[in-house]
């Protein structure tokens, strides 16, 4: 039994997430809290190249690969890392999570949200977050800012716009499914608004 707390961040991609991770990271910090900060897919070696694989726009990676591949690198990064910090009593903060998969996979890609959950559920080892802030925001608008980022984009940002509305709706479904675990934030707000409802979203873990 994990004696820390998970906190994940969710939210299709412009929203914010990475954003909101460090300035929360930061925050908690002042207060006298460790907490420490991992990102989707990635925070350990093995996958962060399993990141690099499936965010690469010039591969063709089947979409149950493409699920398969984000599963691998959970699974990994829960042994190497999450299991541990938890189990030292650390407060971790993580860029994303299995709820991302269910949206992107299991929605965006209509894979079905229950089969995706089989397979992460086997990954984690059921590892459930104590707490998930899901920045909502339209999809055009997410769109836009990924756009005013001024970068390549990566091979699931090049997806259409009726992917982006199964996903965003997706997140949507599963918030209402968990209102206790999954708090939702309007991510259309600036950022310092972003960041209290995300404080105030976690303070009775803390």
């Amino acid at each position: 039994m994990s004696t820390g707390r998970l906190i994940t961040i969710e939210g299709i991609d412009g929203a914010g997430k990475t954003t909101l991770a460090r300035a929360l990271h930061a925050a908690l910090r002042d207060r006298g809290v460790e907490a420490e900060l991992l990102r989707e897919p990635g925070g350990v070696r093995a996958a962060e190249a399993v990141r690099r694989l499936v965010k690469d726009p010039a591969l063709t990676i089947g979409d149950r690969a493409e699920a398969l591949l984000y599963a691998a690198a959970r699974a990994q990064l829960v042994q190497e890392a999450l299991r541990p910090l938890l189990g030292a009593g650390a407060v971790v903060l993580l860029d994303r999570f299995v709820d991302s998969s269910l949206a992107y996979q299991g929605a965006g890609r209509r894979l079905g949200i229950d089969a995706v959950l089989a397979i992460n559920a086997f990954g984690t080892g059921g590892l459930v977050p104590d707490r998930t802030l899901l920045l909502r925001i339209e999809p055009e608008l997410g769109r836009r800012r990924s756009q005013e980022r001024g970068l390549p984009p990566d091979r699931l940002e090049l997806a259409d716009d009726g992917f982006f509305a199964r996903v965003a709706g997706a997140y949507d479904q599963l918030a209402a499914a968990e209102p206790g675990r999954i708090r939702a934030i309007d991510a259309s707000r600036d950022a310092d608004a972003v960041l209290a409802a995300a404080v105030a979203a976690i303070e009775d873990l803390l």
